[in-house]
C-alpha cells in the first residue's frame, strides 16, 4: 500500500477538560429498581464512545466551551454540552434508531430516571483520543472500563446488550493533533496511524466482548477541509496533506474491520464513512454558493474576533470576542473544527444512502 507523502506542520486544535466518573452501588441498586418488570430489554440501547463528534455533555461545565455561549443556540437554545450550534452525530444517529439520545455519562451522577437510561449511555469527552491526548480526561480505553462497571453495577444486564445494543465509536483526529504538537511534524505518521487503529481495534474488541451486537465506527473525516487548516487558503481550498493522513488512516480501519468482520463470521462492525459523506455536503454547499447569504462551505460561522481568540471567548471583563454568522443553517461548519447542526444534518443524509441502513 502506498503511504502518503506528508508535507505540513500542524496541530488541529483540542480541547475540553472533565472529571473522572465511578457509579455508586447504590445508584445502580436504585436504578436496578426502577427498571424491574419495564420491559427494557426489549428497546434499543445506543452505546456511544469517543471524542467531541460524539459528545452530548459529558466536559465539565466550568472549563468546556462547549457549555457556554454561542454553543446550542439552534438546539436547544442554550449552551447544553455539545460542540455546535445544535444537534451532533450522537443526536442524529439516535434518532436513526428511533431513541433519544443517551444520556451523558456526566448526567449520570444526577439522576437515576428510568427514561434516562433506557436508551443507552454516552461515555464520549471531547478533546480525547484512543491514546492520551493533550487534555488530561479519559481516553476510549477508559471510557470502556466506564461502561464495563455499569454492567458489573447491574444497571444493564448482558441480556440487554445481546438483545439490542448498538455501540457508537467516534475517532475524529486529537490523536493525530496530539502527535504533531508533540513532535512538530508528521514525520513517521504513517506508522503512527497504524498504531492508532491497533490500539481502536483493542476497544473495539473489548466492547463486543462486553456483548455489544452492533458497532459503528467513524471512519476520518477529511481534516484538510475543517476550517482551522482551510484559513491558509482563505477558505478556498482543502489542505491536501492533511486528506492524504485521513485517506491513508480509513484504509488501515477498513482493512481491520473487514478482519474482524470474518474473525467473527458476522457483521459485528460497521464502519461510517465520514470522509465520503462530509465531501458530499460540502460539495452540495459550494453549488450553492450562488445563494450571496450562503457562506463558503469551508468557513465557519463562529469565530474569534482575533486570532488571539476563539468561538465562545470572552476577555477578562466578560466581554464576547467572537462573531457570529447571521444565518447558522446555510453554513457547513460552526468553529474551527466542528459542524453546524445543518452541517451534521447534510452529512448525515449522505450516510443514510450508505452504511446506516445496515444497523437494521
Amino acid at each position: 500500500m502506498a503511504q502518503p507523502n506528508y508535507n505540513i506542520n500542524y496541530s488541529l486544535i483540542i480541547f475540553c477538560f472533565t472529571t473522572l466518573f465511578v457509579i455508586t452501588e447504590t445508584r445502580a441498586v436504585l436504578l436496578k429498581e426502577l427498571l424491574k418488570h419495564q420491559g427494557h430489554g426489549s428497546l434499543k440501547k445506543l452505546f456511544v464512545f469517543g471524542d467531541s463528534y460524539a459528545d452530548t455533555g459529558n466536559c465539565k461545565k466550568s472549563v468546556s466551551g462547549s457549555w457556554k455561549p454561542p454553543y446550542g443556540i439552534t438546539f436547544p437554545g442554550k449552551p447544553a454540552g455539545r460542540f455546535s450550534d445544535g444537534r451532533v452525530l450522537t443526536d442524529y444517529v439516535a434518532s436513526y434508531l428511533g431513541i433519544k439520545s443517551p444520556i451523558a455519562n456526566y448526567n449520570w451522577r444526577k439522576s437515576v430516571k428510568r427514561s434516562q437510561v433506557m436508551n443507552g449511555m454516552n461515555f464520549a469527552y471531547g478533546g480525547t483520543g484512543v491514546f492520551k491526548t493533550l487534555v488530561n480526561e479519559p481516553n476510549m480505553t477508559t471510557q470502556v472500563k466506564f461502561f464495563q462497571q455499569l454492567l458489573e453495577e447491574k444497571v444493564y444486564s448482558r441480556q440487554d446488550l445481546l438483545n439490542s445494543s448498538i455501540a457508537l465509536v467516534s475517532l475524529a483526529g486529537n490523536d493525530y493533533g496530539t502527535y504533531v504538537f508533540q513532535h512538530g511534524n508528521l514525520q513517521d505518521l504513517p506508522t503512527f496511524t497504524k498504531s492508532i487503529i491497533s490500539q481502536l481495534v483493542v476497544n473495539l474488541k473489548s466492547i463486543q466482548n462486553l456483548g455489544v451486537q452492533k458497532i459503528v465506527v467513524t471512519a476520518m473525516e477529511p481534516m484538510g477541509c475543517l476550517p482551522r487548516l482551510a484559513v491558509f487558503s482563505l477558505y478556498k481550498n482543502c489542505n491536501e496533506s492533511w486528506n492524504s493522513v485521513s485517506m491513508f488512516h480509513n484504509q488501515i480501519l477498513q482493512q481491520e474491520l473487514q478482519n474482524l468482520n470474518n474473525a467473527s463470521n458476522n457483521s459485528v462492525f460497521v464502519s461510517l464513512d465520514l470522509y465520503s459523506a462530509f465531501m458530499s455536503a460540502l460539495k452540495r454547499q459550494a453549488n450553492n454558493s450562488g445563494n450571496s447569504e450562503v457562506r463558503s462551505s469551508l468557513e465557519p460561522c463562529c469565530v474569534g474576533v482575533s486570532d488571539k481568540y476563539s468561538c465562545g471567548s470572552v476577555d477578562e471583563k466578560g466581554e464576547k470576542k467572537y462573531n457570529v454568522c447571521k444565518n447558522p443553517e446555510l453554513s457547513m461548519f460552526w468553529d474551527n473544527i466542528h459542524p453546524t447542526q445543518s452541517g451534521w444534518n447534510a452529512v448525515f443524509s449522505a450516510l443514510k444512502s450508505s452504511s446506516l441502513p445496515k444497523l437494521h
